[in-house]
């Protein structure tokens, strides 16, 4: 008895015939389905993009990590081999004899008695050398991101270098447990510590061993010269071209070779100049410079010092002992 009207029928019948017009739901769904596919699947295309181009990052952050680590090593290890077989026509000297070298008087063959700095300074050099023949590292900086001057001093390698001094020092940072930092290495090896059960880690002798290095590769020679009441061994220098392209090379890196960026300088050579000046020796390198020469070179210098160890030691392809130790020598 319940029939539809005839405008009904026809309503409803126009609905059947165009679906999306309608405003019931279950005749709206549908055409709605595929949008929705489609707007899941842009979505989740964005979010696997996203995760891909975060995975691409990270692993391009490793690799350049482990591309510095592998340049850092190939560095050493080349390092190793020029020092290893030598030059016949260039004598290699170790960054400790290069501020020895630049300390002594030429005529009198010693360094100066007013020089009290001389003697840490060497010991920081030993530091930088086993560093830069992979033999040292820092520990990791971990998550608190310690400090340079907190961070202990690692062995990574215990291989002989070749060096009575320096296999020395390498062998008593190897044994120290627990390890100590650059600072206090520097203390130790120098025998400046009110600790009496750490006296046995001083290196004596060290100008009078490096000497006789020097006199060993016909740099120095020896003699005796009396003082007086007492007589004193010296090393007189015996072969100056060995020392003019020494102290051609320091003011050239400050002058003629300068380059604004520290990290696009030779390791040994920025070492150098850090440390002969920490040694109180790199004046008498620039004594030979004109006036205007020297105080281009020294305001170079002083760009240097001023420098931030722990922003340069964080920089691609750094050497983190190295700024460890100017660290040490300029806070």
């Amino acid at each position: 008895t319940n029939r539809d009207e005839p405008g009904q029928v026809e309503l409803d019948r126009d609905n059947r015939d165009n679906p999306g017009e309608s405003g019931q739901p279950g005749r709206c769904s549908f055409p709605s389905e595929p949008r929705s596919l489609f707007a899941m699947s842009s979505v989740s295309q964005r979010s696997s993009g996203l995760v891909q181009r975060r995975t691409e990052a990270s692993r391009s952050a490793a690799a350049g990590r482990e591309r510095a680590a592998d340049e850092e090593e190939a560095e050493s290890r080349r390092a190793e081999e020029e020092d290893a077989e030598g030059d016949s026509k260039e004598t290699r000297l170790t960054l400790m004899e290069e501020v020895l070298l630049l300390g002594l008087k030429d005529r009198e063959g010693y360094t100066s008695f007013w020089n009290d700095c001389i003697s840490s300074g060497l010991r920081g050099c030993m530091l930088i050398e086993l560093g830069l023949r992979g033999r040292l590292q820092l520990e990791p900086c971990g998550m608190r991101r310690k400090s340079l001057l907190t961070r202990k001093v690692m062995c990574k390698s215990d291989a002989p270098t070749g060096d009575m001094l320096l296999d020395e020092a390498l062998k008593h940072i190897k044994e120290t447990q627990p390890p100590e930092t650059v600072q206090s290495w520097i203390e130790l090896l120098s025998g400046e510590t009110w600790n009496p059960l750490k006296l046995h880690y001083q290196l004596r002798n060290v100008r009078e061993r490096l000497a006789k290095n020097l006199v060993e590769k016909g740099v120095l020679t020896t003699e005796k010269q009396n003082f007086l009441l007492f007589d004193m061994t010296t090393h007189p220098l015996t072969n100056s071209t060995v020392k003019q392209r020494l102290v051609k090379k320091v003011q050239e890196s400050v002058l003629d070779k300068w380059v604004n960026e520290p990290q696009r300088m030779d390791k040994r050579v920025l070492s150098l100049l850090f440390l002969a000046h920490s040694s109180d020796v790199l004046e008498n390198a620039f004594a030979p410079l004109l006036d205007d020469q020297y105080d281009l070179a020294m305001k170079r210098v002083r760009l240097l010092l001023d420098l931030d160890p722990e922003v340069e030691a964080s920089r691609t392809g750094a050497n983190e002992l190295l700024w460890a130790v100017v660290a040490a020598f300029t806070k």
